[in-house]
């Protein structure tokens, strides 16, 4: 779907029951930071050269769930995915899967998620919280290392439906968190993929992401991990498949349980037939020099009161 200011019909006019209580399940938001003196829509910068991503590792399991095929994906113009919001690209064939995992990095709980899809030989992506990857980039790099596609989802994962926020600051928003993923990633930038908070999309945020050749996602099937305990987050996605015969699917790496009913879950699909289909960029995000500055000057400064204790101190011997 292009997207294109006065044409925007993919805004949701009040949230799911649930959003209210995924925004929640982060740690605490820091207050939104001064906007930055920024063009409105300012021009992506020169292509940089980059080294090229890991490729995926060979598949030594005969029997595993795997990746039955691979697209890439042209953003110009910031098409969207998932049918919850976005219903003009309808790519997926019948029993094909996308996997994605929102709001990581975060320790433990994404390296298990890495080694559940490194055990069935596939694939995701992710869209990462910026803060939590300058938290732990040696994770984020562990997921690019192992060729999955790494996307965004804001710098703190403030609502961007949030009326206190000026429409600078919500564009910084959506900047630093690519700025900050790519800082993570050892100046490597990830894919032009993004993901808004508890899916809620401002018209004037689509039409910039647009401008700024990002694709938006959405999801087909919510597993409501970040609501649910237990197998019923894999309940609602197995139920949600049998209706609806594809799809992508939202889970939260950021979350323990979803870490451990993963393996199970992709058993299950498996299981039912249905096939994994890896999504790449064309070309990887251009990030805005000032964001890159932003972020940077933000981790120079005192981080004793935001990191989290896990980021600090870490038992390696008991």
């Amino acid at each position: 779907m292009r997207i294109a200011a006065g044409l925007i019909v993919a805004s949701m006019v009040s949230l799911l029951a649930s959003s209210a209580a995924w925004s929640q399940a982060l740690p605490a938001k820091p207050a939104a930071a001064a906007a930055p003196a920024a063009a409105t829509a300012p021009a992506p910068a020169a292509a940089a050269a980059q080294p090229r991503q890991p490729a995926r590792a060979a598949c030594t399991n005969p029997n595993a769930l795997g990746v039955s095929r691979t697209v890439e994906i042209d953003t110009t113009g910031g098409p969207g995915f998932g049918f919850e919001h976005f219903k003009e690209l309808d790519f997926l064939k019948e029993k094909e899967v996308v996997l994605t995992f929102d709001d990581g990095p975060w320790l433990n709980n994404t390296p298990a998620v890495l080694k559940a899809l490194a055990e069935e030989c596939t694939t995701g992506i992710f869209f990462t919280i910026g803060k939590h990857a300058t938290y732990y980039p040696e994770i984020i790099k562990q997921v690019y290392a192992a060729g999955h596609t790494v996307g965004t989802h804001t710098w703190s994962h403030i609502p961007l439906v949030n009326k206190k926020l000026s429409e600078e600051q919500r564009k910084e928003e959506i900047e630093k968190g690519f700025s900050a993923v790519k800082w993570a990633l050892g100046g490597a930038s990830p894919a032009p993929f993004f993901r808004f908070p508890a899916l809620q999309h401002p018209p004037e945020m689509l039409t910039y992401v647009g401008e700024r050749n990002i694709a938006s996602f959405s999801c087909d099937i919510d597993s409501f991990d970040f609501k649910y305990r237990g197998s019923k987050p894999m309940d609602l996605v197995m139920k949600g498949l049998e209706k609806k015969g594809k799809g992508i699917l939202l889970m939260h790496d950021y979350q323990k349980h979803t870490a451990e009913i993963l393996p199970d879950l992709l058993k299950r699909l498996k299981e039912g037939g249905y096939k994994v289909v890896a999504m790449r960029a064309k070309t990887p995000v251009q990030t805005l020099p000032q964001y890159d500055e932003a972020v940077i000057k933000e981790l120079k400064l005192p981080t004793m009161s935001s990191r989290p204790l896990s980021s600090v101190v870490t038992t390696v011997s008991e």
